[in-house]
């Protein structure tokens, strides 16, 4: 017994991580679950394969950088490691596959074209990591994932309820997308991670900051701390804000509490850093307040521009983790934010404070400005860590044990006392796997629920550069349903 033990011990578990986005695109999830599927490889014990979208020219366009497009999957891949190599100091030892997507204008969003689940071979399909589990699988035609992967963990990345709400009839379409996303997730996830309590509640779901910050961030807060301990002037400017600048991303909050105290605050100087859609709008909002405010264009939080600000204010609650909040901890910087479900995990480090009401965020921010950072200390640096983070995602994740739970939870169950129930539940989730499978197999319904038309199957251009069968192909070799 104990051979046969080391040898299923020393069987290296196959990961793949689909996510939603992919850089140049600098969003969470092209870059959280990169450095996630970095330090799940790490130790060697793990092949890691990281499944990310491949766009068409003309959807790249819509959604990268002016001055950086790709003419194949292989360009891409080079870009993503080599932006990876000036971020880690050691060897990134994993696997990187696309799958065909196509960017809808009207969600700010890319979506997956045909059963992204085949990007992965049977004999590789062991643990799937679904980055936005519901964004993947609203509107997935294939294979059902429980059945392909023994074990599938959704990561729930993004308040899409919050963002819902702020459209024209939000409280409408907020409802019917809480019931779509508990269905879809419930169908084809067996484990539920949620970021943050600012998400929606899913059943059975996991509470757990799983992401951790660019090891960049990790260096300039040591370097912040040395000035520190050396008596030397760490930080020469005041208060900052960077963010992609739409109106959701916390300007619109930023602008109401600096328009409604604009008097308590009249020595508040504040730099905004983004770019963005409402750009025109927000700089002409801003500009109309009595107080000192200077707006730049996006860049890089890492950029040396930022290291001598002393404080961060953010007082976004569209946010599940920000990230930007987390890169500014971890340089040693104050932190100003709302006492909100999506900053809980923040609360544990002495330089985030956290306000709950505008008077709250008045004398927060005066009194910021006024004091200096805490040295951060090597605990509170561990757990900014994305070594932290992907401690934390094992451990909720249970891949520690992942070959004797993945055989219970793709296991019919047995025919004994009390199996009953369990088989009415499993049917019952069967049977509505098949609807789902049913529903999303047509482009009338597809499109009315919100899918980009022609995303059933990849068209002649994505089949091409992927090297995949041509879209009649496809369609003449229909997917079989399975449980």
């Amino acid at each position: 017994m104990g051979g046969g033990t080391n040898v299923c011990m020393d069987k290296r578990q196959h990961i793949a991580i689909f996510t939603t986005a992919s850089l140049p695109w600098m969003t969470g999830t092209a870059v959280n679950p990169l450095f996630r599927a970095v330090y799940l490889a790490k130790d060697g014990k793990r092949d890691v394969t990281l499944v990310i979208p491949w766009l068409s020219l003309k959807h790249q366009k819509l959604v990268y950088p002016i001055d950086v497009t790709f003419s194949s999957p292989s360009e891409q891949e080079a870009y993503v490691r080599q932006w990876l190599e000036q971020r880690i100091s050691f060897s990134a030892d994993f696997s990187i596959r696309f799958y065909p997507g196509k960017f809808a204008v009207d969600k700010r969003s890319i979506l997956p074209v045909g059963d992204i689940s085949e990007v992965i071979p049977d004999e590789e399909a062991e643990v799937a990591v679904l980055e936005e589990p519901e964004h993947l699988t609203w509107f997935h035609h294939g294979k059902r994932w429980k059945t392909k992967f023994s074990l599938v963990i959704g990561v729930v990345h993004t308040n899409y309820l919050a963002y819902v709400k702020r459209e024209s009839n939000g409280r409408v379409k907020a409802l019917i997308l809480r019931y779509l996303n508990t269905w879809v997730v419930d169908i084809y996830c067996h484990k539920v991670i949620r970021l943050s309590a600012a998400t929606q509640e899913y059943p059975n779901s996991i509470i757990c900051n799983v992401h951790g910050v660019n090891p960049k961030f990790l260096e300039i807060g040591k370097k912040t701390i040395e000035l520190q301990q050396s008596s030397k002037r760490a930080f020469s400017k005041g208060a900052y804000y960077i963010g992609k600048m739409v109106w959701n991303k916390g300007y619109k909050e930023l602008l109401d509490l600096l328009r409604k105290h604009q008097k308590e605050l009249s020595g508040l100087e504040i730099d905004l850093y983004g770019s963005g859609e409402d750009s025109n709008e927000v700089q002409e909002a801003f500009q109309k307040l009595d107080l000192v405010v200077r707006l730049y264009p996006g860049r890089d939080h890492a950029d040396p521009v930022f290291h001598d600000y002393k404080v961060f204010l953010n007082p976004s609650t569209t946010d599940v983790v920000c990230t930007t909040t987390a890169e500014a901890l971890a340089m040693g910087k104050l932190v100003v934010c709302a006492n909100h479900p999506s900053n809980d995990f923040f609360k544990q480090f002495p330089n985030c404070w956290t306000y709950d009401d505008s008077k709250g965020f008045v004398e927060a921010t005066n009194n910021a400005l006024k004091e200096e950072p805490s040295e951060l200390t090597e605990t509170h640096r561990h757990e900014l860590s994305w070594e932290a983070a992907t401690e934390r995602f094992l451990r909720v994740g249970d891949l520690h044990g992942v070959a004797a739970n993945s055989r219970k939870l793709s296991r019919r169950p047995s025919k004994l006392l009390g199996s009953t129930s369990l088989n009415l539940q499993r049917n019952m989730e069967d049977a509505s796997a098949y609807v789902h499978y049913l529903a999303s197999g047509f482009e009338a319904s597809r499109t009315a629920f919100g899918a980009i038309p022609g995303t059933l199957q990849p068209d002649e251009q994505l089949s091409k550069e992927l090297g995949l069968q041509t879209a009649e192909t496809q369609k003449r070799s229909s997917h079989r349903f399975s449980f």
